[in-house]
């Protein structure tokens, strides 16, 4: 995930910023608890395409 990219999404649903990761493939918000995916290199940032995001994936 390009960069330059990361640093001018945000959570459609918060704004919050987002966190790559590449090992799922996704961009996740923690403000939201949502995970976004991203499909041949391209975010979808739609909120019903996104996944809610565990505890244990948060670390609390």
């Amino acid at each position: 995930m390009d960069q330059r990219l990361l640093d001018i999404l945000v959570c459609p649903v918060t704004k919050a910023p987002l966190e790559w990761h590449p090992d799922r493939q996704e961009l996740w918000c923690r403000a939201s608890r949502l995970a976004y995916p991203v499909r041949d290199g391209i975010p979808v940032m739609l909120e019903e395409e996104a996944r809610t995001l565990s505890d244990e994936e948060l670390g609390k």
